[in-house]
């Protein structure tokens, strides 16, 4: 509520007016704050009169001076609570939060493929000779054979049984060289020494394979002991055009002592290159025969040709 009147009494009333008014639009805000039932609002509604009406006696108790003194009254009402107004825009994303524990153990994940396979163990140590097997039962007498003609000759009868002899004795290389390859293109020739014979096999089979197709058939992986059976094998090496082959000679019982395959010791001749036995790689158990006569030890796996040895008498 204001007041615009030059007359000091009128003024006087106008402001006194206002002051009332002021306190009862605080009594009335304070009230809107709190709950408020009908009587109250009755109650509030009955002073927001009251000015009007103390206007309406000012202006009767000084009419006299209205005519000669122009007053303006102005009463200023609050308006009523507006509509709510629309909802405003998303606001922009808050900063990161901390970083948070971290998570349980996940399940033991699938087993991986099975890998390759692989280095071939050693060789293991041959076995125990078997035990000598019963003789078997004579088979049924064979009928008489034809008699024989008559002949004075001697010198012929001698001539004969030389030949018979040495048909016998061919006969049984025969069957030795039969027995001891699967094809006659396997075999290089036969060496032989006082005491031994030894066949070179041209089929490539690595060192334990090589060794146990040598004891099928009666013998060993050669097994030179000595120079002249070293240079007899070296010599049979050259004359096939080859450059290398396994001989009886390794150390798959115990790293670093080399025996013959036979397990004998050797203690009286080797003929081992310069530098060598150096088991390369951590590898090289087995040995090998160059076309010098000169031994290295190799790697047991890889395939190769073999010289094999058998005792002349069992031959």
């Amino acid at each position: 509520m204001k007041c615009f009147c030059r007359t000091t009494s009128v003024q006087s009333s106008c402001k006194s007016l206002q002051a009332d008014y002021t306190s009862l639009l605080l009594s009335e805000n304070t009230s809107a704050v709190q709950p408020t039932n009908q009587p109250m609002q009755r109650m509030i509604g009955e002073k927001l009169l009251l000015p009007i009406i103390i206007m309406s006696v000012l202006s009767l108790s000084y009419g006299q001076h209205l005519t000669e003194e122009s007053c303006t009254v102005q009463i200023l009402v609050p308006g009523l609570k507006g509509e709510p107004g629309e909802k405003g825009q998303k606001g922009a994303p808050g900063r990161p939060g901390r970083l948070g524990p971290p998570g349980e153990i996940g399940e033991t994940g699938l087993t991986g493929q099975k890998g390759i396979m692989g280095y071939y163990g050693k060789m293991g140590p041959s076995g125990i000779k078997g035990v000598k097997g019963d003789m078997g039962d004579p088979g049924p007498k064979g009928p008489n054979g034809e008699p024989g003609v008559p002949y004075e000759c001697t010198s012929m009868r001698k001539m004969i049984g030389e030949m018979d002899i040495l048909v016998a004795q061919l006969s049984s290389e025969l069957k030795f060289i039969k027995n001891a390859l699967p094809s006659p293109a396997a075999v290089a020739g036969i060496k032989e020494t006082d005491s031994k014979v030894y066949l070179l096999v041209k089929e490539e089979k690595r060192y334990s394979d090589a060794e146990l197709y040598c004891q099928t058939r009666g013998g060993h992986l050669a097994m030179p002991k000595d120079e002249g059976a070293n240079v007899a094998i070296a010599g049979y090496i050259t004359e096939a055009g080859l450059n290398r082959v396994y001989i009886g000679i390794n150390d798959l019982h115990r790293e670093g002592v080399f025996t013959y395959v036979d397990l004998s010791a050797m203690t009286t001749f080797s003929k081992w290159r310069k530098g060598e036995p150096n088991n390369a790689y951590d590898d090289e158990d087995c040995a090998e025969m160059v076309a010098s006569g000169e031994w290295t030890d190799v790697a047991c796996h890889p395939t190769m040709y073999f010289v094999c040895e058998f005792d002349k008498e069992s031959a």
